[in-house]
């Protein structure tokens, strides 16, 4: 992604170019209009939740990056706050870039990668208590890349405590090896020595159109630790315990996938034991970021971007949502499984009419979910056709299929998705390790997203109908699978009404902030 010269039509236009938009998701986050990307600074902090994102208030294009700023009480209604960030004179004045939000001593920081000059640093920012007002560190950058190594990259990070001092990682990559995290320690978040990289991961061990392939950078990197229960902590080279490495794999320009590394840390360095896809649907889910709420869960946000075509894209006023906030457990077999967070059950409105026919049935709905579980024996499968038309002309279908040899995988085509050119149609698939006799099956319609969750291995993805029939949604048991469980709701809209894509707060006497 570029920063590019672009036309910014007026705010009033703008939003109401997202508005009319049929294809804009409407029960996952969404920015106000313009153009959304990383989850930034999530957390929760007093029982509010605070997402932060990547945001271009003036136009959908990635340019001259925003920090905006929503608040929740149950992760599922949101509120615009003032935007955090704005680039200002020097090193974040072509943008504020990807960071996280830490309490320094009960005062809320920022650490950022500020964008000038075609190159990225670190930056620092203090907040107010009610994270509204922010004051960038005079001396910003408080680190510069490294001097001596050729880099792909070095932007985004993730910061902790560990043994009475900062700690902070900056995804990177070292050119001609592959992508890395850059260890730094400070004993504030001013002043940070160098300690080498984390680990270095090894760009020429796959192919490059691998899905496990690793890439020549890692962006939006994240560290903790996570066990079968889902509790979780920040990262603890005295304790023993198995340490995760999320990161997105980049090269040359390209997002790829999110990745994710499992394995010992010892405090210096890490040492991976096994990667694993964090989503089947590749960039569809790309930048994830975690945190630990106030009752122990490891928490998932991550970027939906777009599957359209640049045209499409400015013409509707708005581009990139956030998939719908998930938790994290690392399971018996040293498998992160993911479930969508409890409190989406609050979006769930009218339950679903189903027409049963031969092998199976179908319903109506272009933002729903369906819940099912199936028998599926060797040799049979499970298909979910969505956001299809009644003549099938266009339609997605998603396939949960065992293998002769009891393996079990999800493969979702896209071929006949839409009819508008221009969209990218590609295929997904991957395998859900560790599956039972009995699979169970969620997925989550959003108009023109849809993410799956299948016995915990998470696909998102991007569809685009043209038509308004396009809203079929059907279920079939193939072959020997049956099904056990079938159901579904209708979801209810959650955007805010009468949103502004610069927002403000009004004061008691009616002034705003």
């Amino acid at each position: 992604m570029s920063d590019t010269l672009i036309t910014v039509p007026a705010e009033r236009e703008l939003r109401a170019r997202a508005l009319a938009d049929p294809l804009r998701p409407r029960y996952h986050f969404v920015a106000p209009a313009g153009w959304l990307n990383d989850a930034n600074g999530t957390a929760q902090r007093d029982g509010v939740f605070h997402l932060f994102y990547q945001y271009n208030p003036d136009a959908a294009e990635h340019s001259r990056i925003h920090w905006g700023h929503a608040v929740s009480t149950d992760l599922v209604r949101w509120e615009d706050r003032p935007i955090a960030l704005s680039p200002s004179a020097g090193p974040d004045a072509e943008g504020c870039w990807s960071g996280v939000l830490v309490d320094d001593g009960g005062v809320p920081a920022i650490v950022y990668s500020g964008h000038a000059g075609g190159r990225q640093t670190a930056c620092l920012a203090y907040g107010d208590e009610s994270l509204t007002t922010w004051t960038k560190e005079p001396a910003n950058p408080v680190i510069e890349p490294p001097v001596g190594v050729e880099l792909t990259g070095f932007r985004d990070h993730c910061v902790w405590r560990e043994n009475g001092a900062w700690r902070q990682l900056i995804g990177s990559g070292i050119r001609g090896r592959g992508g890395t995290a850059f260890l730094y320690e400070g004993d504030d978040l001013r002043s940070w020595r160098p300690l080498g990289p984390l680990v270095v991961g090894e760009a020429a061990a796959l192919p490059s159109d691998d899905p496990m392939w690793t890439g020549t950078m890692w962006e939006c990197v994240d560290f903790f630790r996570l066990r079968a229960d889902g509790s979780t902590d920040a990262p603890d080279g005295a304790s023993g315990e198995r340490h995760v490495l999320i990161f997105s794999a980049w090269d040359d320009e390209r997002t790829l996938h999110p990745l994710a590394a499992i394995g010992a840390y010892d405090g210096r360095e890490f040492r991976i034991e096994r990667y694993q896809r964090l989503d089947l649907g590749g960039r569809h889910a790309y930048a994830p970021q975690t945190f630990a709420d106030e009752v122990g869960r490891r928490v998932l946000w991550s970027w939906m971007q777009e599957a359209r075509g640049d045209d499409a894209r400015r013409a509707a006023g708005w581009s990139g949502a956030m998939a719908l906030p998930r938790t994290l457990a690392l399971d018996a077999g040293g498998v992160i499984r993911q479930s969508p967070v409890a409190e989406l059950e609050l979006v769930r409105g009218a339950r679903l009419a189903w027409q049963e026919d031969a092998g199976g049935a179908w319903t109506e709905g272009a933002q729903i979910e369906i819940e099912l579980t199936a028998v599926i024996p060797a040799g049979s499968a499970v298909e979910l056709t969505l956001l299809a038309t009644p003549d099938g002309e266009e339609r997605t279908s998603a396939v949960v299929a065992r293998s002769a040899d009891g393996a079990v995988t999800v493969a979702v085509d896209r071929s006949l998705s839409t009819a508008a050119a221009g969209h990218d149609t590609s295929p997904h698939a991957g395998a859900v390790p560790g599956a039972g006799e009995e699979v169970r099956v969620r997925a989550f319609v959003d108009r023109s997203s849809i993410e799956l969750f299948v016995d915990g291995v998470a696909l998102t993805t991007r569809v685009y109908p043209t038509r308004l029939d396009a809203v079929r949604a059907r279920v079939d048991a193939k072959r020997e699978s049956a099904l056990v469980r079938l159901e579904g709701w209708a979801m209810h809209d959650q955007e805010q009404p009468d949103r502004r894509t610069r927002p403000v707060l009004i004061e008691e006497d009616g002034s705003e902030r």
